[in-house]
């Protein structure tokens, strides 16, 4: 994949509480919690980073400190050092390989919605565009043809549609009740959801308010659709977002196969 850098941020929604995952989420925020021993935060940012788009800004809210502090404490947690006590001397002998990724790390409020948060980091969004996504979910989506898609299209908005793979066994049933096919938790068939991985135009923060009840997915999302400016990439491929202990499970399962499905990088 191309080392160029696109001229657009990514920000990652990093500041709610995660409720549904209390097991995880009592002692850390969801965005750290791990799969196959790496924050799913950063599995996020290495499907970006693939793509080349390296310039993120993080929405912080509960357990934020504990993201800024991975993030200082980045390269002495993942690289051999010598440190030498009595001289101060630091030297670090192997360099990990998001030496190239820039960060911003804002305090976004404990309490305040997706739309709230987004608002509140205009100011460090110096690009045209920009990306946004939540800091749960993973896929094997190529970031690259999404961004051309939303540039093709010239409309404020895009939101990747995506087919979840269902808990539940699924029946093709014909009208005399036979079953023609049983497919034990297959992808969903019909219709697209919301799988995040959007790209915004800037005009898009006139949508949101500077208010902790603003929710992104709410009037910002509905307006924007009602005027015909928030198109859809449709991704049929591998989508998973992290809501309950059960995914954390299915993930680490996944992360320990072969495919590694979301594993776009090297």
């Amino acid at each position: 994949m191309a080392r160029d850098n696109p001229d657009c941020k990514v920000v990652i929604l990093c500041g709610g509480m995660g409720a549904r995952l209390r097991e995880e989420t009592e002692y850390r925020p969801k965005p750290l919690v791990e799969i196959g021993e790496k924050p799913i935060l950063w599995h996020i940012m290495k499907i970006y980073s693939y793509y080349g788009f390296r310039d993120f800004i993080l929405c912080l809210g509960y357990k934020g400190k504990m993201i800024k502090d991975y993030f200082i404490n980045y390269e002495i947690m993942n690289c051999d050092f010598t440190v030498d006590l009595g001289s101060r001397y630091f030297e670090i002998h192997n360099k990990h390989e998001e030496k190239d990724w820039r960060i911003t790390l804002a305090e976004t409020g404990e309490k305040a919605m997706t739309g709230a948060r987004v608002k509140r980091i205009e100011k460090y969004v110096d690009t045209t565009s920009f990306m946004l996504t939540y800091g749960d979910g993973v896929a094997d989506l190529d970031i690259r043809q999404l961004f051309k898609f939303h540039k093709a299209h010239g409309r404020i908005g895009t939101v990747t549609g995506v087919r979840p793979t269902s808990r539940f066994g699924e029946l093709i049933v014909e009208e005399d009740n036979r079953v023609s096919e049983f497919s034990e938790k297959p992808q969903v068939r019909e219709g697209f959801i919301n799988g995040g991985f959007f790209v915004f135009e800037r005009e898009f923060f006139d949508y949101l308010l500077d208010d902790d009840a603003c929710v992104l997915e709410k009037k910002p999302l509905e307006k924007l659709s009602q005027k015909g400016d928030l198109m859809v990439y449709k991704h049929d491929g591998f989508w998973q977002c992290m809501d309950t202990y059960r995914d954390v499970q299915l993930l680490s399962n996944l992360w320990l196969s072969p495919e590694r499905l979301w594993k776009v990088w090297k």
